[in-house]
């Protein structure tokens, strides 16, 4: 294979690259448009393991081995299938690896996957970290299903998570990342805030007619993920209003909110969103954190975009105020720019987003224009 002397992450071409050298090895031929500018969007096979418990096969096992003894039952998803709110599913994925030496892989959920609170995560044999491939693995990959707040219409084909790969170091340090804002601002709506990455914060300012985020609705339908644009917000999702910009998250509850400040990616870096310190808050911060290559930027016909939040609160109530920060931008240089990048030469249902719903919803009429 062609060696990759850059440190960072992989590019599209790279990827694709990868794919014609067998290296990333599909069972059935990619589709167009599943090679991201800096990730590869992983399809779901044709069968669902219902567990009794999420698993992780450990050093000396594969999932294979170990699948006996959590396995409740097998679903074939040829004809679509429904995997139920609160259950755990893990479904083989059409795409494995020959990982060679110097490479290694991590993986998020899509977008549209968390803001339904589709808990998705990547495991492999051998593995004792979700979302993490090391360097030389050699076997399939798996997607553990939980969905949280809807139960979901699945069927083979469909892409719930994306796996990016890196090579050598890829992350950019606070001097780095300090002397680009400087550059050119990654961050617009508030100060930077560097540490550890690019600091944002919650916007609580009321919207039209108050609004302010999302709340999802306990007991509501079954969300088909081929439906775009269909759903009904009022039957999913109350609408959070507040007059003081501050907000009481419920224990177990499920929110989408928006970022205040509205950032950049630059055409030569990607970043992912990881969450804040665990003592800010009795909260998590996000499930699908990954943002391409030219989000929000000029390029890419964008003029910074803000960060969609999905929040689950733990224990305890917690009151969130506008403006606290509440999460970070890690961001990471690639091996070389995308030949495409995101918004400008592929389509793109977030590109310029505020505060927005998954597609799978129609608009909100109540909500006014997107921010």
């Amino acid at each position: 294979m062609t060696a990759h002397t850059g440190q960072g992450v992989l590019p599209r071409q790279a990827l694709a690259d990868l794919v014609e050298r067998g290296v990333i090895a599909p069972l059935q031929p990619l589709v167009e448009g599943q090679i991201q500018p800096a990730s590869l969007d992983l399809r779901l096979g044709h069968t669902a393991y219902r567990l009794r418990a999420s698993f992780l096969a450990g050093r000396d096992s594969r999932i294979s081995a170990r699948l006996p003894d959590f396995l409740m039952h097998r679903i074939d998803l040829s004809d679509g299938a429904v995997l139920e709110k609160g259950c755990v599913y893990l479904v083989p994925l059409m795409e494995r690896l020959r990982m060679p030496p110097g490479l290694e892989g991590v993986a998020n959920a899509k977008s549209s996957t968390g803001r339904l609170d589709l808990l998705t995560r990547l495991v492999t044999d051998h593995g004792t970290e979700f979302d993490r491939i090391p360097a030389g693995y050699d076997g399939p990959l798996y997607a553990e299903i939980c969905p949280r707040s809807f139960s979901v219409l699945v069927r083979p084909g469909m892409r719930l998570n994306q796996l990016r790969l890196r090579a050598g170091r890829a992350v950019l340090e606070d001097a780095e990342l300090a002397a680009r804002h400087a550059a050119e601002p990654l961050v617009d709506g508030g100060p930077a805030v560097i540490s550890d990455g690019l600091g944002f914060s919650v916007d609580l300012e009321p919207g039209p007619g108050g609004l302010v985020g999302y709340r999802a609705k306990p007991h509501s339908g079954v969300i088909d993920l081929d439906r775009l644009g269909s759903y009904p917000v009022r039957e999913f999702w109350e609408r959070l209003e507040t007059e003081d910009r501050r907000l009481i998250l419920d224990p177990g509850a499920f929110y989408i909110l928006v970022s205040r400040e509205s950032v950049t990616i630059p055409p030569d870096c990607a970043a992912e969103m990881a969450p804040y310190f665990a003592m800010v808050g009795e909260f998590r911060v996000h499930y699908a954190g990954f943002f391409d290559p030219g989000f929000g930027h000029h390029e890419a016909g964008g003029h910074g975009a803000r960060g969609v939040l999905e929040v689950r609160c733990h224990e305890a109530p917690f009151a969130l105020d506008h403006g606290q920060v509440v999460g970070r931008l890690i961001y990471e240089r690639m091996t070389e720019r995308p030949d495409l990048l995101y918004g400008a030469d592929l389509a793109s249902n977030y590109q310029g987003q505020g505060l927005k719903l998954a597609k799978h919803f129609a608009p909100d009429p109540h909500s006014g224009p997107t921010p």
